[in-house]
């Protein structure tokens, strides 16, 4: 096993040495990293007694983002220092280091070349406090679990299961220990983590969002593994070089759904503020506040608009649905709520309020308030008679004036506040055919939004080919502020379905009550439509806009018609989210105008236990569909002639694959087994 770490660790190295002799002085723009030609004491020292190592390299280097990229295995209480010196780096440790252990100083793409700034990858030293140094090696995946995609730069610890207790009911490991062996993740979510014992391991990864190589709840995404993990009992997995990329990756062994977790927060009280007449907001330390009572001293309780901004609810609007001549400058009241105390119980607490507000003259309405006065003055100098202009409708709302309605969606309109009175009996909705002179009268039914109260939607029986002409009269629309709107006015055709495809899902659940969510995205992954409450049936997108559509299926185990994140705390892994791949192995599908797509789609299949082959044969999927894309790309930008020097740059890469243990190293170590 040493012998094949070692041929591992200088892999990188090692192809870098070969290729520098194919760069002819003064050829193309230099793009390759520096070399080790130097280790003082050597790489895999054992009974480490140094204080100070030095790495000599073949030309002059720097580091970048130096507390990002570096770190050590295991972590030490204080890290070592790196400072420059001539062509090679000096580590001075500060730590005491404990006995027969195992210690990996790991750069990560810190070290770069001084002149181009080519980084040197997955750069680590490595040397044992005791006579032997730990050789075990484990690969894995870490994916985001909502998108299904990649979670780069994650780090993985790796906790020996007899040194920390058994998480039950609660698990604390994260927060209260500290890991025996960490590794990371590369760019494309492949982690590959050394030097580990022949022991069973607890497994947790962490997207270090902050580069501060700290979990932190809520912010960093989390994952782990639901049973131990010991590296000999594993299956054999390949290892090669990616020259793409340029570091080396492998097969994953073990999967890691990724999520947001929701950090315990002190629920209190934290701001209010009032940033119009008729608004204020309350601002909560942590989601869904039970609030028990409250009132204030000017304004009826049923005046009071209770409007959570935030999914957890711990941001609200109050609206009040008063004149505004009734609105004191501070309106003063009390909430009742329940407060966490000094040792985290939540108590019923009653709390001041204290609302001020006073209008802030704009500079443009400072501007024209200027303009007016100077106009009043010459006519009052000239003996004219003068007369203040009307001041502009206060009333603001948005929506489209003119365009194709997409009759999924409707005609929607957003207002500044809530509404107190909307005449849907006023408003009039005409449509003339196509070969008719006489309009026709049009349905109007207004439903507001379930997600925000200020947003409505007018919907009809959208006839295709007809002219719609829109009339609202003023006065038919009533804020909370007293604010009236003036006539509006539109005018609208009926989007055509034959400019839009239509897509067939034919779905096979895994049992009859089985509920599925199921989304259909862009090719920006931007989510187009969706569908909740899905079960074994046919299911139909309208309207589907011409280019390329991806889907995405969700697991809905609880029937709630969302997607559940985990919980690390409580050992709750999130409901499982996958991405449609066709037997051809193909995610992304194109759609035109007057296309009409089907596809099947078979639950047990999507959603099949995954093993280490299902998973490889998936990202060898998802490789070749990105090579295919890189190419296409390339393709493109030697047509146009605006990359040449790419192309010179690119021409010699080659590309490994999922599985294929080509690209380099795979075609050197072929299965690399964990029982060297």
């Amino acid at each position: 096993m040493g012998r094949a770490a070692l041929v591992l660790l200088f892999c990188t190295a090692f192809l870098w040495r070969c290729a520098t002799i194919m760069t002819p002085t003064g050829g193309p723009k230099d793009t390759l990293p520096p070399v080790i030609t130097m280790m003082t004491p050597d790489n895999f020292t054992k009974n480490f007694k140094n204080r100070r190592i030095y790495i000599e390299f073949d030309e002059f280097v720097q580091l970048k983002d130096q507390q990002k990229e570096f770190f050590t295995s295991p972590q030490m209480k204080k890290k070592p220092t790196i400072t420059m010196r001539g062509k090679g780096i000096l580590i001075q440790i500060r730590d005491t280091l404990l006995e027969n252990t195992t210690y990996a100083l790991n750069f990560g793409s810190a070290v770069c070349d001084n002149n181009e700034g080519n980084p040197l990858h997955s750069m680590r030293y490595v040397f044992s406090t005791g006579p032997e140094i730990d050789s075990m090696i484990m690969s894995g995946y870490t994916v985001d679990a909502y998108k299904a995609d990649s979670v780069g730069k994650s780090f993985i610890y790796f906790y020996m299961a007899d040194s920390v207790p058994e998480p039950k009911e609660y698990d604390s490991t994260l927060f209260n220990f500290k890991p025996a062996v960490i590794g990371r993740a590369e760019n494309n979510g492949i982690f590959l983590t050394q030097n580990l014992k022949p022991v069973s391991y607890r497994v947790y990864a962490f997207e270090d969002t902050n580069g501060n190589q700290m979990y932190e709840p809520s912010i960093d995404k989390v994952g782990f593994l639901d049973t131990l993990i010991n590296p000999s009992r594993m299956a054999d997995f390949s290892v090669w070089y990616d020259s793409m990329r340029r570091y080396v990756t492998a097969d994953p062994q073990v999967f890691m759904r990724m999520f947001t977790d929701e950090a315990f927060k002190r629920q209190a009280l934290q701001q209010s503020e009032r940033p119009a007449q008729h608004k204020a907001v309350l601002y909560f330390g942590a989601a869904h506040p039970k609030v028990t009572a409250l009132q204030f001293d000017s304004i009826p309780a049923d005046r009071v608009i209770w409007d959570p901004q935030t999914v957890g609810r711990d941001t609200v609007a109050l609206w009040f649905d008063v004149a505004s001549e009734m609105l004191p400058d501070t309106i003063k009241g009390q909430i009742t709520y329940f407060k966490h105390d000094t040792i985290n119980r939540l108590q019923e607490v009653t709390e001041e309020l204290k609302l001020a507000w006073r209008y802030v003259e704009s500079k443009e309405e400072q501007k024209e308030r200027e303009r007016i006065e100077r106009e009043r003055k010459r006519a009052e100098a000239a003996g004219e008679e003068w007369q203040e202009p009307k001041k502009p409708n206060p009333f603001k709302v948005t929506y489209p004036t003119s365009g194709d309605v997409n009759p999924l969606d409707n005609l929607k309109f957003e207002f500044d506040y809530p509404l107190r009175r909307l005449d849907s009996l006023s408003v009039q909705l005409s449509y003339t055919m196509e070969g008719q002179t006489e309009p026709q009268k049009g349905a109007v039914r207004f439903e507001r939004d379930t997600s925000n109260m200020r947003i409505w939607r007018l919907k009809s029986d959208w006839q295709l080919g007809g002219k719609y002409e829109l009339f609202i009269p003023p006065g038919a629309i009533e804020n909370i502020a007293n604010q009236q709107n003036d006539t509006l006015r539109a005018s609208y055709a009926v989007a055509d379905p034959e400019k839009f495809a239509v897509i067939i899902l034919h779905v096979t659940g895994k049992s009859p009550d089985a509920k599925y969510v199921v989304q259909l995205l862009s090719g920006s992954n931007a989510v187009l439509q969706e569908r909740r409450d899905v079960t074994t049936g046919d299911l139909r997108f309208d309207y589907v806009p011409e280019g390329e559509v991806r889907i995405r299926v969700i697991e809905d185990m609880n029937g709630n018609g969302r997607w559940d994140s985990g919980n690390l705390v409580a050992r709750r892994q999130p409901e499982r989210t996958e991405m449609y791949v066709n037997a051809e192995g193909e995610s992304t599908f194109a759609t035109k105008k007057n296309w009409e797509v089907e596809l099947d789609i078979d639950m047990n299949e999507l959603f099949a236990p995954i093993t280490m082959q299902s998973l490889v044969e998936q990202l060898e999927q998802q490789e070749m569909q990105r090579v295919s894309k890189y190419l296409e790309e390339q393709q493109k930008r030697k047509n146009s002639g605006q990359d040449q020097q790419g192309q010179q740059q690119s021409s010699g890469m080659g590309f490994g694959g999922f599985g294929s243990g080509s690209g380099g190293l795979g075609g050197m170590m072929g299965n690399m087994r964990n029982s060297f």
